[in-house]
């Protein structure tokens, strides 16, 4: 066991207070934001690329550098994807529950360095809490003059609109978002054009951040690019929030610094497996991940580049814990079936094959596999993501489709036998057949 980590912040701890505006600027919030009125576009855009900082919503692209790809024609837009519907994430409810204000204060920042006087707060539909919460911090900010008109004694003018969704998960890919907010279906435009820096809301610049990126911007100005590159991995800067969830002892939301290693968290921080049981696999970044296991993985760190090259991607920071009593097929077909209902249905191959999938591992899972079906799933699966590859190569407009892969990669990769033995006994191995209503 390697040495006990010193964790940052259980994100559990916060006053009860924390959400209001009084709170938070007892603490200093907002001096950030009143110091980037006085900043250049350039100035802060440098400073963020300075830093390191990598979108925390999925992508892990370079925040300053994404703004610095924002067109110039005027007006642009900044939206906050808010829209938390990976599976195993919830990293974004607490920060938008207990500390909405930072966000707010990185919305202010992120707005000022990409010459934004409207900003939109993008809410997932079941968060009706959330919701709430950051309607009324908006609504403590206009009242001090932290936006709306001269914002924090400045002559920079910013207005906030906070918007709910109807529930989709789609909804978080940032052009399928944009749709929605316009009003339109919640469907994925083409890249390109649409890219959202040059056509993203209404046909202008738009620029789309994540709730925890933004909310990283005022202790990366408070303390500087070069200290926040020294709280993490020199190639994965800062700290990041996990959301640990699964058989672990202290599942939750933990702030930790990039490079830990698998281990670390699970045994570490998260207290280990119930029951002292076997590890068995971990999906390391959301359903959309391909799994990794603790013979292969558990001592690698948990950086962006580390997990490429093993194959999969931290994404969205959802880590599922699954010890030795969990049914891989029957884990496979949950995530694959989530994915078949939240298909928008605009591409194909995600329609069709998605729902081909479900049939499949369902059948095999109750009992009714054939030898041939494995086969099969990889034989539809490849018609979704060509090679069955990572990172995939795509057959639709969005990753829906060939995220729906990433277990069933696993199965073939990793537990194979597991699925034969389904196919053999008539069932799984673990535990007796329940057949689905």
């Amino acid at each position: 066991m390697t040495t006990p980590l010193v964790v940052t912040k259980r994100m559990t701890e916060f006053p009860a207070d924390s959400h209001t505006i009084d709170r938070y600027e007892e603490t200093g919030g907002y001096e950030q934001a009143r110091r980037a009125t006085g900043m250049s576009r350039d100035e802060l855009v440098e400073e963020i690329k300075t830093s390191g900082l990598l979108g925390r919503g999925g992508a892990a692209f370079s925040a300053g550098l994404k703004w610095s790809f924002l067109a110039p024609s005027r007006p642009s837009y900044l939206v906050i994807n808010a829209d938390e519907s990976e599976p195993g994430t919830f990293k974004d409810r607490q920060l938008l529950e207990r500390d909405p204000h930072q966000m707010l204060e990185g919305i202010i920042i992120t707005a000022i360095a990409n010459e934004v006087h409207d900003a939109f707060i993008y809410i997932r539909g079941e968060y009706p809490k959330p919701a709430r919460r950051v309607q009324a911090a908006v609504d403590e900010a206009y009242a001090k003059g932290h936006l709306g008109k001269g914002i924090l004694g400045s002559e920079y003018d910013l207005d906030v609109m906070v918007h709910l969704g109807a529930g989709a998960y789609i909804c978080g890919e940032e052009t399928a978002l944009i749709n929605s907010l316009e009003g339109l279906r919640g469907e994925p435009r083409l890249k390109p054009p649409y890219f959202p820096a040059a056509k993203g809301l209404y046909m202008q610049p738009t620029i789309v951040n994540n709730v925890e990126t933004v909310s990283n911007l005022p202790h990366i100005l408070a303390m500087g690019a070069e200290e926040f590159i020294g709280l993490g991995h020199p190639l994965d800067t800062g700290t990041f929030m996990l959301s640990v969830s699964g058989h672990v002892k202290k599942p939750g939301n933990y702030e930790l610094p990039h490079g830990i290693t698998w281990r670390d968290l699970i045994y570490d921080v998260a207290g280990g497996i119930p029951n002292d049981r076997e590890l068995k696999a971990i999906i390391p970044g959301g359903a959309s991940s391909p799994w990794f296991v603790p013979q292969i993985h558990l001592d690698h760190q948990i950086t962006k580049d580390m997990c490429a090259e093993a194959g999969s991607m931290l994404g969205s920071g959802a880590v599922i814990v699954m010890d030795d009593k969990t049914c891989m097929v029957r884990a496979a077909e949950r995530i694959v079936r989530f994915f078949a209902h939240e298909s928008c249905g605009q591409c194909t191959p995600c329609r069709e094959g998605t729902t081909w999938m479900e049939m499949i591992l369902r059948r095999i899972e109750e009992g009714q596999g054939r030898a041939i079906d494995l086969d099969l799933l990889l034989d539809v699966s490849d018609n979704i993501s060509v090679g069955l590859g990572w990172p995939p190569k795509m057959t639709t407009i969005c990753p829906l489709g060939p995220s729906a892969v990433s277990p069933v990669l696993a199965l073939r990769d990793y537990f194979r036998e597991e699925v034969n033995a389904h196919v053999e006994l008539g069932g799984c191995p673990l535990r007796p057949v329940e057949v689905h209503a």
